[in-house]
């Protein structure tokens, strides 16, 4: 029998549908906050710029080493706690420098090229879209500065929940905002994790690799939707 057809996607947000792991800009960004605010520029050699630019390209696999599960993604404060707790892991990394990287973070996040052109064509589709994120912030302003916020036909959020990927009541309330059977939705993200969570609810499951590019392969999902409306 073939599978039903997909008339709702789940997507992931981070290292899904957006990017900005590139540390040596999120470091620069982090210095000129600090000299918005009247600090003084950290005392730190090339040799630690480098450094702390490759511990924060795998912040989020270190924040494991804290808080194993997805805990921090479960309130603003502990988000923020754990961040700070997992720069510092890097030796002569001072608070105010700490505090600047995350206050600078959202600012750095920008869409993977394929992302916009495949959520409008979902959208022209009448495919139903809804982003699922493990997160401690309200990315609701980053996508209304990006544009996709008007594609969208909801946004949960795991601090506003209470819940975190990969526990099913997460994927079945983003099946609500989708008003779509779970045998008829998508679930896209990069997490072989976290993104699977949804498979007891029979949501397919298209997890991304990492890329270094600026596309991410999003088009496989229009190749898995097809035309059907």
């Amino acid at each position: 029998m073939a599978p039903e057809p997909i008339k709702g996607v789940i997507f992931d947000f981070h290292a899904t549908l957006v990017e900005g792991r590139d540390p040596g800009r999120w470091i620069e960004a982090a210095f000129r906050r600090l000299a918005e605010q009247g600090n003084a520029a950290p005392d730190l050699s090339a040799e630690q710029i480098t450094g702390l630019g490759e511990h924060l390209d795998q912040i989020w696999e270190h924040a494991h080493t804290i808080a194993p599960g997805s805990e921090r993604d479960l309130s603003q404060e502990r988000h923020r706690d754990v961040f700070h707790r997992t720069v510092a892991l890097y030796p002569g990394i001072k608070p105010d420098l700490i505090a600047a990287l995350y206050d600078v973070m959202p600012d750095l996040w920008v869409l993977f090229a394929d992302a916009l052109p495949v959520l409008r064509e979902l959208k022209s589709r009448g495919v139903r879209i809804v982003v699922l994120s493990n997160i401690g912030l309200d990315i609701r302003p980053l996508l209304d500065r990006v544009g996709v916020s008007g594609l969208l036909d909801g946004v949960v959020l795991s601090f506003e929940e209470g819940l975190v990927k990969p526990d099913p009541a997460i994927f079945a309330r983003a099946l609500e905002l989708l008003a779509v059977a779970g045998s008829q939705t998508l679930m896209v993200g990069d997490s072989p994790r976290d993104d699977v969570g949804g498979v007891s609810l029979q949501i397919r499951t298209l997890i991304l690799p990492r890329t270094d590019g600026p596309v991410h392969g999003l088009g496989m999902v229009l190749q898995m939707v097809g035309n059907d409306k």
